[in-house]
């Protein structure tokens, strides 16, 4: 049977669920862009936050960038590393989190490595990113058996704590995963790291129907997606589309094209990608 999460504290999870309730009324799945905080600048992710925002995007994963990340690829590891040449701090993190809460409808959770968290002291990030409005975190590199402790401060601070399995995962541990997951749970599509590909990969839909009957969160699929009829087939069988290095790709672009040029381009494309999670 599966297994509730309301054991978790409601305020921001329960935003989270109201999204997801409103978008099943609706016959959509949820699009969740990737953008890396601080690529180029500030100015620019607040921008791109708000124009993502208007384009249909039902959620946000706003990347924290690290010097090792784990499994990201070239496109979001460059724009990591233009975002860290540029000055970005946790400070800065948390200061555009406090805006960008503000402009914006949609929850906007941050992806950060553990590392990160860990340093700082897991009380104070979490209460520092309940101040600055953030709904939670997705952590791709905590074991599951390390993450009581953080776990317990989200809970507590009632902020969701995203849960990864990929096509490597055994399936024991999928279903642990799957039962600690609070807001959603990332389904990895594709073993490896991030990075746009032509096809999805077999096997996927029956992993989503799978996970399904061992947790009553929102299922979202990411890695690998970044056209519309992706998002569309994606959409069909789960609750959410992730799309991460696509639209980092257009990041890149920001330096060379007037800011209202790059950004009419990215909403223009977001659009499409929003509008193919109609089911």
């Amino acid at each position: 049977m599966p297994v509730s999460s309301a054991e978790a504290s409601p305020s921001k999870v329960s935003v989270l669920a109201d999204v997801f309730t409103t978008l099943k009324t609706q016959g959509r799945a949820a699009l969740a862009p990737f953008v890396t905080a601080g690529d180029p600048d500030i100015e620019t992710t607040l921008a791109v936050l708000e124009s993502l925002d208007r384009a249909g995007a039902s959620l946000c994963e706003l990347g924290v960038p690290y010097s090792d990340p784990i499994a990201d690829g070239p496109v979001i590891q460059s724009s990591y590393t233009r975002a860290l040449a540029a000055g970005f701090t946790l400070e800065r993190l948390f200061e555009l989190s406090r805006q960008a809460t503000q402009r914006v409808k949609m929850p906007i959770l941050a992806m950060a490595s553990y590392s990160l968290i860990y340093r700082r002291g897991i009380d104070r990030f979490v209460a520092d990113a309940k101040a600055a409005g953030l709904t939670g975190f997705v952590v791709p590199d905590l074991p599951i058996e390390e993450s009581d402790q953080l776990d317990a401060a989200c809970r507590q601070a009632g902020l969701a704590l995203v849960r990864l399995v990929t096509p490597t995962t055994p399936p024991e541990r999928a279903e642990a995963i799957a039962r600690k997951s609070t807001g959603f749970l990332y389904c990895v599509s594709v073993a490896g790291v991030t990075g746009a590909r032509t096809e999805l990969p077999d096997g996927l839909i029956e992993r989503v129907k799978w996970l399904r009957t061992k947790t009553d969160v929102p299922i979202l699929v990411g890695f690998g997606i970044s056209s519309p009829e992706q998002a569309h087939a994606v959409a069909e069988v789960a609750d959410g589309v992730i799309v991460g290095s696509a639209v980092v790709r257009h990041l890149a672009e920001a330096a060379s094209q007037p800011r209202e040029a790059f950004l009419h381009g990215l909403e223009g494309y977001v659009g499409k990608l929003a509008a193919a999670t109609a089911r």
